[in-house]
């Protein structure tokens, strides 16, 4: 069990080996997923045996009463190359198939310009009219209330101060809007989750090293998911910071969480 100063520690926000503070880690991560955004899809697929793309498709899914709305408005934050923007989209496209009227665009938002430019030639082959831009998860160029549902996958773990994070997300949210953020965890117990374990502390460093060239990318990785707080000490985090009926529900044997919350 974690004691009240590891859950505090937990919620400051990442902390790569060697920074000193908050702009550091902000600056270390910047620079290290710009190092590896030219085989970073290739790798998020390979890695997790492309249940990667279940895990953002059941994201979507649990947001389709908010996507079946015209209006509503939609930020992916912390997009990375756009994939789960892309899934919102798609499921949005279903659902709206016969709606008649124009409908607001899904945004994404990340600060690392290399992934960005990934996800916007990736919008352009596909013809989708996503929308991307640069951006702060910890400063948003928005104002408040501006979006119906903000979303994350795999990238809030990764922000220097976690508390101002779920703070600026609850800013930019309407009243009664939705964040959901789709994340890593330490697995539950069990043969299937200590396998998992073994498999992302000792197979999934190495491969990602050899493959990206990037030594510290996914050594980091691993780390990051074990000092991130736990499913329950993110959920008290969320009823912190301005949200309401927090709640959570695990896959792949407690290795991936998709937590959810209501703005008040």
């Amino acid at each position: 069990m974690k004691t009240t100063q590891q859950i505090s520690q937990n919620a400051a926000g990442t902390r790569p080996e060697g920074v000193r503070d908050e702009r550091e880690a902000a600056h270390h991560v910047q620079r290290m997923f710009a190092r590896i955004a030219p085989r970073y899809d290739f790798l998020n697929h390979f890695l997790s045996f492309s249940l990667d793309h279940l895990w953002r498709a059941r994201t979507a899914r649990a947001f389709q009463h908010i996507l079946q709305r015209p209006d509503a408005r939609v930020l992916d934050l912390c997009c990375g190359t756009g994939d789960l923007a892309f899934a919102l989209d798609r499921l949005r496209d279903k659902v709206l198939c016969y709606a008649a009227g124009a409908r607001t665009s899904i945004a994404g938002a990340d600060f690392v310009e290399p992934m960005l430019m990934r996800a916007q030639a990736k919008a352009y082959a596909s013809q989708r009219r996503t929308m991307f831009l640069a951006a702060d998860a910890l400063a948003l160029p928005f104002p408040d209330a501006s979006f119906d549902l903000v979303t994350s996958a795999f990238g809030f773990r990764n922000l220097a101060n976690y508390d101002s994070g779920l703070r600026e997300i609850a800013r930019v949210l309407k009243a009664g809007g939705e964040a959901g953020i789709l994340e890593f965890s330490e697995p539950g117990s069990g043969v299937m989750a200590g396998a998992f374990r073994f498999y992302f502390h000792q197979i999934l460093p190495r491969i990602g090293r050899a493959i990206s060239g990037s030594g510290d990318a996914y050594s980091y990785l691993p780390a990051s998911v074990a000092k991130f707080p736990s499913p329950q000490e993110l959920a008290e985090r969320m009823g912190q910071c301005d949200f309401t009926s927090a709640q959570f529900e695990t896959w792949n044997f407690g290795s991936v969480v998709l937590h959810r919350a209501r703005r008040r």
